[in-house]
């Protein structure tokens, strides 16, 4: 196997990936915000869900885990649209209203095409040009949201929310053990991406998730290149429930990062 061609591997596609369509959401409330797209190769365009607080407000682009999908977000966008931030949700390939099929080179491409061409979709939706950009990356997402910020001129700030340091460990325990022995030039190079970043970098991580250890967590806000970084820790917090046990302590954090600058949750 060539460098490189292990990430897209069918066998580990089908456990990074679990692609859903557009109204399998798991939200209960109403549909919220507006359907965007973005043209990422020829004949393939990629989803998202913009929820507007103000025109100048902050934005926030979230790159979400592997079996989620912006729809998801729409319960918990007023969460964001209170604290003042606008806040966008971007789908993978084959995810939501996404063209195509996912695949991890494509996740890394459509990361870097979105971002080129994010002004020019915000300004057709309303939002004022100068507006401050932040990107966050859960899970999965944290590999599309790093691809990012390595590249960005413009960018304010990175979160980075259970987010996985090393890949192969991360394919194994999903399921594909084969990749065991694979060096991590051949994989998504988290730790040496975020070694590059120096914008202000803000990394949450529940402190019992067994996915995704808090390790990881700890690894990436160690290796940041950035001047200005934080580690919020959520005890009892798994992988999939941070938010729900950490409410508090999570929204705290990303209003301090996003608003002030500043992050003194403890």
């Amino acid at each position: 196997m060539a460098p490189g061609d292990v990430l897209d591997h069918p066998l580990v596609l089908a456990v990074l990936f679990h692609p859903r369509r557009e109204g399998s959401g798991f939200g209960f409330g109403q549909k919220r915000g507006e359907s965007v797209s973005f043209p990422v190769a020829a004949g393939v365009a990629v989803g998202g869900r913009l929820h507007r607080a103000t025109a100048a407000s902050p934005l926030l682009v979230l790159f979400h885990g592997n079996g989620e999908i912006a729809e998801d977000y729409d319960d918990l966008a007023p969460l964001y649209l209170s604290l003042g931030i606008s806040f966008l949700v971007v789908d993978f390939r084959g995810y939501g209203r996404s063209d195509g099929t996912p695949t991890s080179s494509a996740l890394l491409a459509d990361s870097r095409a979105i971002r080129e061409g994010l002004r020019g979709v915000l300004q057709a939706h309303g939002i004022e040009p100068t507006v401050r950009i932040f990107v966050m990356g859960r899970s999965l997402g944290s590999a599309a949201a790093l691809e990012w910020a390595v590249g960005a001129a413009d960018l304010s700030g990175l979160i980075l929310e259970s987010a996985f340091a090393d890949t192969f460990p991360l394919i194994a325990r999903l399921g594909c053990p084969f990749v065991e022995d694979h060096d991590e030039s051949e994989g998504f190079g988290n730790l040496e991406k975020v070694a590059r970043v120096t914008v202000p970098t803000l990394v949450i991580h529940g402190v019992e998730d067994w996915i995704i250890p808090v390790a990881d967590g700890r690894a990436l806000a160690h290796h940041s290149g950035a001047d200005k970084k934080w580690l919020i820790t959520v005890p009892e917090a798994g992988h999939n429930d941070l938010m729900l046990v950490g409410r508090q302590v999570y929204f705290q954090a990303i209003r301090q990062f996003v608003l002030e600058g500043e992050v003194t949750v403890r």
